[in-house]
């Protein structure tokens, strides 16, 4: 039985892979909180009022900026895989992890200085 080389975990394309399946985790795991925050909407104002005074807490903008981060770097992994998938080219393609990461790092940076303004 062949066991996976630790060595292997140093590559960028093993971290762009664990990056884009926690980052899908992630986003799985907010979609109750997200629900609940539309559920509160629903309830009329005095439920959306006390969620909307409770997003201005910069715990909650900081959450709201991780993501955004998540989001955009889970969509330039998927990307990234269909590319490769149904794309002409073959090999890892270094760069495009590389700007992938980028794109992710470059919209939450967008996104954070929305917030600050």
């Amino acid at each position: 039985m062949r066991r996976n080389d630790i060595r292997a975990h140093n590559h960028p394309a093993w971290w762009a892979y664990l990056v884009h399946r926690l980052s899908g985790l992630a986003l799985g795991l907010f979609l109750p909180l997200h629900f609940w925050a539309l559920g509160r909407a629903l309830q009329g104002e005095p439920g959306l009022e006390t969620f909307l005074r409770f997003a201005d807490h910069p715990l909650v903008k900081f959450a709201e900026w991780t993501l955004v981060l998540l989001l955009a770097l889970h969509l330039a992994g998927g990307l990234r895989l269909l590319l490769i998938e149904f794309g002409p080219w073959n090999g890892l393609r270094k760069n495009w992890i590389a700007a992938g990461a980028g794109f992710g790092l470059a919209t939450s940076l967008a996104f954070a200085l929305a917030l600050l303004g």
